[in-house]
């Protein structure tokens, strides 16, 4: 099941659509990106080819704004590192950044025009006590979660409770893998570190090698529950494979890799779908090989129906029957491929039953809880 590209994915696919859109289309086209978190990156798009002051005045206030948003968040993002790389000295452990922060620091082209909420850090597993207490004395903080959440990412989930800064009031999350260890997928996650990069610059900041970044970017996004950042982080994908697709040995060694990281159905779905959505290009032998690694027809078939109406904006225009229910049918998955049948309904009893007495007890928990910056 596809539908016509939204009109976002058009234009940051085919740029030179810009040249014939009307007031109304360029309405919409804001408005679409807005929703998708893509604002930034269309403007930067725009602004790299020397355009920017030729769009209409209206749409291009909301360009320049998300761009300088953007360029401050790069900024600060880069300050933060050395701040946590620094604080994280005396552990003499490897601190290996994730996703947005990763992409920042290695300068890669993903990185422009990309928006933050928070720093990821993958750590050792053995090394978080040490990590948490060193970030802790230097003013971090975890959110208030209540006891069960604080049981509930400690021993079955793939990172500790977030930490916020109490001065510079940005967030953290420490990772020792990149998914739940109760999840289906069983992750190699001792092969992750061996093979990291270092960051120039720095003095104990790492980064995964390209396909090992490209891999946990599709496995963040097919193991994702709620899909309201869905369509950037597919074109996080696009850009990080066109880019590390000019690295000798790239393409030859991105399957055996994924084979041995336990990632393969996640690889699938993202060449998958960075080439039906957005035209990349992937060699027919990778794509050959990648299927393999791919689900039933059965299951092909719903997941097409699935992904091709949840990796859209989260706007009226681009809403069609089925949307909601594709969603609510992707938000379960990701709670049944995360955890066992028995945890599951532990875990979902608990949130139904229990969460919504504390809730009228304290109203403002879940605020407090979910108060992030840069959003």
């Amino acid at each position: 099941m596809t539908f016509a590209p939204d009109l976002i994915v058009r234009v940051l696919v085919q740029p030179r659509l810009l040249d014939g859109l009307t007031a109304l289309d360029w309405d919409l086209l804001v408005r679409q990106a807005r929703r998708s978190n893509l604002l930034a990156r269309l403007a930067w798009q725009i602004d790299s080819t020397g355009t920017l002051t030729t769009v209409p005045p209206a749409p291009r206030a909301h360009l320049q704004s998300a761009l300088l948003v953007a360029m401050r968040q790069q900024v600060v993002v880069q300050a933060e590192v050395h701040h946590i790389v620094s604080e994280l000295s005396a552990t003499d452990t490897q601190v290996i950044l994730l996703k947005g922060a990763a992409y920042v620091m290695a300068g890669l082209p993903v990185s422009h025009g990309r928006l933050f909420s928070d720093i990821d850090i993958l750590v050792p597993k053995e090394s978080i006590g040490e990590v948490e207490s060193e970030l802790m004395i230097h003013g971090w903080q975890g959110t208030k979660l209540d006891e069960y959440d604080q049981r509930y990412y400690r021993r079955w989930m793939h990172e500790i409770p977030p930490m916020q800064h109490v001065r510079r009031g940005t967030s953290i999350d420490v990772h020792h893998t990149i998914l739940p260890e109760t999840a289906r997928v069983k992750v190699n996650t001792g092969a992750l570190f061996e093979s990291v990069v270092p960051v120039p610059g720095t003095n104990n900041a790492y980064i995964l090698q390209p396909i090992d970044m490209f891999l946990h970017s599709a496995a963040h996004l097919f193991h994702e529950g709620e899909f309201d950042n869905g369509l950037r982080d597919l074109f996080d994908l696009d850009s990080l494979l066109r880019h590390f697709s000019t690295e000798v040995g790239f393409w030859t060694c991105l399957v055996p890799r994924a084979q041995h990281l336990g990632l393969r159905r996640p690889l699938y779905y993202a060449l998958r779908y960075t080439s039906s959505i957005l035209s990349t290009p992937i060699p027919a032998e990778v794509m050959d090989a990648a299927r393999l690694g791919g689900p039933s027809n059965a299951v092909r078939w719903l997941m097409d129906a699935c992904f091709a109406r949840v990796l859209r904006p989260l706007h009226a225009s681009c809403s069609t029957r089925g949307t909601w229910l594709a969603r609510a049918g992707l938000y379960a998955r990701s709670h049944w491929i995360r955890m066992p049948m028995a945890l599951l309904v532990y875990h979902l009893a608990h949130k139904a039953l229990i969460r919504p007495k504390q809730a009228i007890a304290e109203p403002d928990l879940k605020a407090e809880a979910e108060g992030r910056p840069w959003k």
